[in-house]
């Protein structure tokens, strides 16, 4: 019995399983992701909505401190002026700054004219009562105007209100 041998086991060493891969991901992990872009888009879309609502509340409330202005001291240069300026930030606020910041005279009035959608109107900038809105800025402060301040704010707030996406609610205005 001593000498015999036993043969020699050929055993093979034990082998660990492959890591475990993160690709391809499982699908709670695509659900997630997505859920984590839908957040991200949906954040700065109610950002921007934000921001719009501001500009619109912004616009409305010194449109009406204009009106306001113009009921207490009746001063037609003052008013013009005034919604001059508005008109052109408005612009300024609602379209590119390159389409609309070099305008002046003629051109200024028809863009403004063309970017009314309201076709029922029958006042424009381009008319009678609008064409002081391109000069006003630049009159002296002693000039004395003979115009139809009501129909003038009106076209101003038709304007206004036939922005996209931008139109200004209740301005205790009668159109």
């Amino acid at each position: 019995m001593g000498g015999t041998t036993t043969p020699a086991l050929e055993l093979r060493d034990i082998h660990l399983p492959e890591p475990i891969s993160w690709w391809p991901l499982a699908p709670g992990w695509w659900f997630l992701i997505a859920f984590i872009v839908l957040v991200i888009i949906g954040v700065l879309l109610f950002r921007q909505y934000q921001k719009k609502q501001v500009l619109k509340k912004t616009i409305k409330a010194e449109f009406e401190n204009i009106c306001a202005q113009h009921q207490k001291d009746n001063n037609a240069l003052q008013l013009v002026q005034s919604l001059s300026i508005l008109l052109r930030r408005a612009c300024i606020s609602f379209y590119p700054r390159s389409e609309v910041a070099g305008l002046t005279g003629k051109e200024w009035l028809s863009f403004l004219d063309s970017t009314m959608k309201a076709a029922n109107t029958t006042i424009t900038f381009t008319g009678e009562h609008g064409q002081l809105i391109a000069t006003a800025p630049y009159l002296a402060d002693n000039t004395e105007l003979e115009i139809d301040t009501e129909k003038l704010i009106q076209l101003c707030e038709n304007w206004l209100r036939a922005q996209p996406n931008k139109t200004i609610q209740g301005t205790g205005r009668k159109p």
